[in-house]
């Protein structure tokens, strides 16, 4: 368990490393906050709900949604895909440490320093712009979004890793996972509540396991969801997991077949 705290703390001594990237990231971060902020406060100027939301739910949306984004989405696992075609991989496997455990450390140790980041950020755009915010007082609907968020998170390493293991086969890794993300990105319900859709592809996106990243943790906070449908979501959440961890493993397990890294 030792080894796995210590590579948590080299992630963040690696991303500290590079302070101007990653300072550049956090006002990118910012930047993108703001726009899609003002341009739901511009949407509620003259109007007091819309698609059923009041200004207060949406914008609340908006801002949760950024922190919870932050952690669900951060990783580090991007890179796999040139360990596999550099050659790298042949390093892990001679170390007595789990690739996948690996992985998720260094994950954990990138979410944990964004979300903090993230907080701290949103809070001082909430003391500035000060947005009518919906604050949930129910400790259960808290307790089951903060649960809702840990399955997105294990749903979206997964997810990654897989995109990574593209590398086994291709050296073009770049393309699958920029086409994913745009995808993922619109599915995953992170600029705006996915019910605004039209229902046919709302029945869609939750069909997908996007679904689950951003959209449903959120909509468990606000308390939109009957209890029911919360269980249903968080079991159905769950499955997703346990399938794409059995997915990423069998193809970890057929990757590993035709790795070669010629003079490594």
């Amino acid at each position: 368990m030792k080894t796995y705290f210590q590579i948590i703390k080299n992630t963040w001594a690696e991303m500290m490393m590079y302070r101007l990237n990653f300072v550049l990231w956090r006002v990118r971060w910012v930047v993108q906050r703001l726009v899609v902020y003002f341009l739901w406060w511009a949407i509620f100027a003259n109007r007091q709900e819309i698609f059923g939301y009041s200004q207060s739910m949406i914008l609340t949306y908006v801002l949760l949604g950024s922190i919870v984004g932050t952690f669900v989405l951060g990783t580090t696992t991007m890179d796999i895909g040139g360990v596999i075609n550099q050659g790298n991989l042949s390093n892990f496997l001679i170390r007595p440490v789990d690739f996948f455990r690996y992985y998720l450390a260094r994950d954990i140790g990138d979410k944990l320093l964004n979300v903090v980041f993230a907080v701290v950020e949103i809070a001082i755009l909430v003391l500035l712009l000060r947005p009518p915010v919906f604050v949930e007082s129910n400790i259960w609907y808290i307790l089951l979004s903060v649960v809702a968020v840990g399955i997105g998170a294990l749903l979206y390493f997964f997810f990654s890793l897989l995109l990574g293991f593209f590398g086994f086969w291709s050296s073009d890794v770049w393309s699958p996972r920029f086409l994913s993300m745009v995808i993922m990105e619109f599915f995953a319900g992170g600029l705006f509540p996915l019910d605004i859709l039209p229902k046919p592809l709302f029945a869609f996106a939750r069909s997908l396991p996007f679904f689950y990243f951003i959209y449903f943790p959120i909509k468990v906070y606000l308390g939109q969801l009957s209890v029911i449908s919360v269980v249903q979501g968080l079991a159905t959440g769950l499955v997703w997991v346990g399938g794409l961890w059995y997915i990423a493993v069998l193809v970890w397990k057929k990757g590993l077949r035709v790795y070669t890294a010629e003079g490594k």
